[in-house]
């Protein structure tokens, strides 16, 4: 074909194993171009530290295709599809190719990009370079699938044929011509991000080659101890890959072949402790891939609970304990370390994520979209799939999630996982001269332990602003409530008094007001299904319909600020009301001195989309759109895959996770009935979105 062709580089930053690039260069001429277009990311606009980190990669980046023989041209942009189309005009290109993403946004993005482009006569190829396996690839007997990790992850290891093996970088690029497309300077930072920016470069290193770099150190040196040193929270013994993987300056298919070469070899020499290690790490790839599927078959896990009663959740509304949780200023030494670190460096060890979590949904029943916002917003590795994806879980919203009556106590977890206190010693320097055996209690210290440290509770570090006990009181409250909630709401349908969610839809929490933006979306036209004879290079994308969203302004989320609240508290509502999340008042115990008092939830009724909950599957129009993958085989054409809810069982990717509440005390075991996934069936039919009408959020 004539003409050049555009590689439209996204989360795929590397020129190794990049199926696109590969095959750009096979058909000739080659213009490589990066779209800079974060309004379109809606409240999951990027945060500071996670900007810095595209910063460098796209200079690394480039700096390899020039060495290759082209360059990466940038554009700045609140459309990409309208970009990219300009870009194709102006070079006569031909032919685009690009990398499948997996979450809502970009399904929708990529889904308008087919249709667009080709209706101008732009050929358009993408391919998988994100995951092991493609989602509608992993599939039960039936051809539906799986609704657990450890059916998931076990399928995926006994897939007929393997990974592909990883593609070799190009040995040189031929270069269209850049000059009728020039680069726009892109602004990642504002001079008062720079101070802070510079000290994240004291510790990682951007950019593919760095990854490629880090790979190696971790396979050749932590991996063989893995599975024993993975779980101390105070020394660096994981990977560290997981920024490098989001931004995909490595393949997670050069990663899983690595790591299973290592594991083969140490089988063979029969080093039982290097083969479990391999096991364990590539369970932690498997959860990455098991994102991207609930993702791809559950398109807004990322803003409401996938069991259906957890809607009736009394959630507490306040900015109080969400400004204490964020300062690391709960009273609780291995929250407070982990909050200290995040907002300092940008990461936490994935055990201390648990407990910060945990923390946040359980003790302070804060709502759970909240604190997966947050950890977005402050991340290096902030990931919007994996981080759905650990908050439903920790939730208790998952099939296979956490037991949703379960609290972690983070005097016992600090005992797993930071023993000498070490960790809490570093992040709280307060706290540093407590002997260990009070390092994580402090409230128990006897007073002469607390003056020899200098430490005063209440005044250079705070009581613990919720007791456990009286966290577990009122979790079974809350719970006991939104089992009486959903039960009235059932008894109402059986009785023909109430018609279900009918045309109304679930109205998340709005998010605080130093994480709220306003958000304009945009009627878009239906798009009508295609009958067309899918090749096995297809990309099964869910049509979901809507407009990418446009922000005005953006607010990052520093501190909170004091704001005008609504007068009282938020209580749970007597009627069942099926419109809007439950929200409940906070006890006046332990809250922070001068923290604003809780607020009402003010939920609008947004456009109506037709919701029930039941054992049903999830329906979702299929994109017809052609494109292409990597992996052979036949694949038939059909609708996107769908969910088959089967009983609970508890994932064992969280090993050792006791201090529940009691054994045999699951609210789930007692209410069967209501184990169900929400159905969100009627999506495809709406012709949109579902459209936030709350102004800010």
């Amino acid at each position: 074909m004539d003409g050049c062709s555009i590689v439209w580089f996204r989360r795929d930053l590397r020129v190794e194993d990049n199926p696109a690039l590969a095959a750009g260069v096979r058909a000739g001429a080659v213009i490589c171009v990066f779209i800079w277009a974060p309004e379109e990311e809606g409240h999951y606009y990027p945060g500071r530290v996670s900007r810095w980190w595209l910063k460098h990669s796209l200079a690394q980046l480039d700096s390899s295709l020039r060495s290759l023989g082209t360059c990466l041209i940038t554009k700045r942009s609140t459309d990409s599809v309208s970009s990219l189309l300009e870009i194709l005009k102006s070079t006569g290109a031909s032919q685009l190719f690009f990398n499948h993403l997996y979450d809502p946004l970009s399904l929708v993005r990529d889904h308008r990009a087919k249709e667009v482009l080709t209706g101008h006569g732009i050929s358009l190829r993408s391919f998988n370079a994100d995951l092991l396996y493609e989602p509608w690839e992993v599939v039960d007997e039936r051809g539906q699938p799986f609704n657990t990790f450890t059916s998931f992850w076990e399928r995926c290891l006994s897939m007929p044929f393997d990974p592909e093996a990883p593609l070799l970088p190009p040995k040189r690029i031929i270069s269209g011509d850049v000059s009728k497309c020039p680069s726009d300077t892109l602004v990642f930072e504002d001079d008062s991000e720079r101070g802070s920016n510079a000290l994240l470069a004291r510790a990682w290193s951007p950019g593919w080659s760095n990854a490629d770099k880090a790979l190696t150190t971790f396979v050749n040196g932590p991996l063989i101890e893995y599975s024993k040193n993975r779980r101390k929270a105070d020394s660096a013994t994981t990977s560290f890959l997981s920024p490098h993987l989001h931004f995909g300056e490595v393949s997670v298919r050069k990663v899983f072949h690595l790591v299973r070469i290592k594991q083969v070899s140490w089988a063979n020499e029969g080093n039982t402790a290097g083969d479990e290690s391999c096991n364990v790490f590539l369970k932690s790839i498997g959860l990455r891939e098991y994102s991207r599927y609930m993702s791809f078959n559950h398109p807004y896990s990322h803003e409401r609970p996938l069991l259906g009663h957890l809607k009736f959740f009394p959630w507490v509304v306040d900015e109080g304990y969400f400004k204490a949780w964020r300062q690391g200023r709960t009273g609780y030494p291995l929250v407070d370390a982990g909050m200290r670190e995040l907002w300092a460096t940008g990461w936490l060890h994935d055990r201390i994520r648990v407990v910060v979590s945990s923390f946040f949904v359980k003790v302070l029943q804060l709502p759970w979209r909240w604190g997966m916002k947050y950890f977005w917003d402050t991340l290096l590795d902030a990931d919007l799939e994996s981080d759905a994806l650990g908050w439903q879980y920790i939730t208790g919203t998952l099939p296979d999630g956490r037991e949703v009556d379960r609290i972690d106590n983070p005097q016992f977890e600090g005992y797993k996982f930071d023993p000498n206190g070490e960790y809490v010693r570093r992040w709280l320097p307060e706290l540093a001269r407590l002997p260990t055996e009070w390092i994580h209690h402090p409230w128990d210290a006897p007073e002469s332990v607390l003056q020899a440290a200098g430490v005063e509770l209440g005044s250079n570090y705070p009581l613990p602003i919720v007791g456990i006990d009286a966290a577990k009181v009122r979790l079974e409250e809350a719970l006991t409530s939104m089992w009486e909630q959903e039960a009235a709401y059932r008894a109402a349908i059986e009785n023909g008094t109430e018609e279900g969610l009918g045309d109304s839809e679930y109205a998340p929490i709005e998010f605080p007001q130093d994480l709220r933006m306003d958000i304009d979306r945009e009627p878009v036209r239906n798009i009508n299904q295609i009958d067309i004879n899918r090749r096995h290079e297809d990309q099964m994308v869910p049509s979901i319909t809507s407009t990418l969203f446009r922000v005005d302004d953006y607010e990052t989320s520093s501190d909170v600020q004091q704001h005008s609240v609504g007068d009282g508290r938020a209580e749970v509502p007597r009627n069942v009301n099926a419109n809007q999340v439950q929200v409940r008042e906070p006890p006046n115990q332990g809250v922070t001195p001068g923290s604003p008092a809780p607020r009402r939830n003010n939920v609008t009724p947004q456009r109506q989309v037709n919701i029930t909950f039941g054992l049903q599957n999830i329906e979702i129009e299929q994109s017809t759109a052609e494109s292409s993958s990597t992996t052979g085989g036949s694949r038939s054409s059909g609708v996107v895959p769908v969910w088959s809810p089967s009983s609970s069982t508890f994932a064992d990717q969280y090993i050792n996770d006791d201090a529940t509440m009691g054994p045999g005390s699951s609210f789930l075991q007692r209410h069967p009935q209501s184990h169900e996934l929400v159905n969100w069936r009627r999506l495809s039919q709406t012709g949109t979105m579902p459209e936030n009408k709350h102004g800010k959020q």
